[in-house]
């Protein structure tokens, strides 16, 4: 679907920012230890990052994400997950939010994106297993698509 098609509801201006932001994310992956996959989060609301998260081990953990025969540790946050936790411990509202992250979320972290009340949610790779967004379309929270490299902008 072509960029202008899909952009309406918010125009191009919002568009701008949530590419921009998904491309901040992009960086933020970078950050990560995990081999297998490096994914980045970012919280923003009002125009303002209030959070950020990368995947990886609990804090005073080894930085090593895989076991020896390369499967991901059990205890190994997500992206999603250690941005909303830092937001917790911080005096910051995800209320009425935007999460960007660069991989679309498991289950798990579409339980924590609701309880959290991030309202949208923009991502731009699809995770091989659907759950989380079918939770997350089923809560009524706004997902929007984003291909880069196609210039896709698609609101689900």
């Amino acid at each position: 679907m072509a960029s202008q098609d899909c952009i309406r509801p918010y125009g191009d201006k919002q568009a701008s920012f949530d590419k921009r932001y998904l491309e901040m994310a992009l960086i933020w992956a970078e950050n990560s230890y995990c081999i297998r996959r490096k994914v980045g989060a970012l919280i923003v609301k009002g125009k303002m990052i209030i959070s950020d998260g990368y995947n990886g081990t609990p804090s005073g953990f080894e930085n090593v994400c895989e076991d020896e025969n390369n499967v991901t540790k059990p205890y190994v946050l997500h992206a999603e997950a250690n941005a909303i936790t830092k937001v917790a411990k911080s005096n910051n509202s995800s209320e009425n939010s935007t999460l960007y992250v660069t991989t679309s979320p498991c289950m798990e972290c579409a339980k924590l994106i609701i309880q959290s009340g991030i309202k949208r949610v923009v991502y731009c790779n699809t995770y091989r297993i659907t759950d989380g967004l079918d939770l997350l379309k089923r809560a009524g929270i706004e997902l929007v698509y984003i291909d880069p490299e196609n210039d896709v902008y698609e609101q689900q």
